[in-house]
């Protein structure tokens, strides 16, 4: 063997060898596993839990039940309304009577006879425990006959409130002349709950 032949076989064999080396480096750094990151550090850390993922993408829950109602206020029971008294009953007096029985009466009629005719009738104090009315009616004076008689101012005063027959009423009325010297006299009327003439 020359010289060059030799020298060809050492640099060939030196390939051989470099060349089965760097196979050698390859296979060590492309076979072997790689192991995972065991780092904690978040800011080293490339990967996220789970507990972080679900914790940023799931929203708190919302709640489905409906709010409660407001408070409300039981409306107060209606109060009972007063009784109203009415002017005696009607039951007493005669058919073509008027005003007995009612509230208030603008026409007050015992029937029959004018003398126990008041119209227009404005009352006060009704409720009250006597009430008392103006109205105009046939004045006849002492020793005259009742087709002498003539239109003059009355008061009318009914009185004696209480209960007739289970019903509030004014039991008693009386109506007299003021402008001839008449007053009031409590003795003198007429029971609008028998239909009773007192003293008259």
């Amino acid at each position: 063997m020359n010289k060059k032949t030799a020298t060809r076989r050492v640099l060939a064999t030196a390939g051989v060898c470099l060349a089965g080396a760097m196979l050698t480096a390859c296979q060590s750094t492309t076979s072997a596993p790689i192991a995972a990151s065991t780092t904690t550090d978040p800011a080293i850390a490339t990967t996220t839990s789970p507990a972080v993922v679900a914790a940023t993408t799931t929203s708190a829950p919302v709640s489905t039940t409906p709010p409660p109602a407001p408070p409300t206020t039981q409306a107060a029971a209606p109060t009972q309304q007063a009784a109203v008294p009415t002017l005696g009953t009607s039951a007493w007096a005669p058919p073509d009577a008027k005003g007995y029985g009612t509230v208030k009466p603008a026409t007050i009629f015992n029937g029959g006879d004018p003398s126990g005719l008041v119209n227009g009738v404005i009352w006060s104090g009704w409720g009250s425990t006597k009430a008392t009315g103006s109205g105009t009616a046939e004045y006849i004076a002492p020793g005259q006959s009742d087709a002498s008689g003539t239109q003059a101012a009355a008061t009318v005063v009914a009185f004696d409130l209480g209960t007739c027959n289970g019903k509030l009423m004014y039991q008693e009325i009386e109506w007299y002349f003021p402008e001839d010297g008449q007053s009031f006299n409590s003795n003198s009327y007429i029971n609008i709950c028998t239909g009773a003439y007192h003293n008259m």
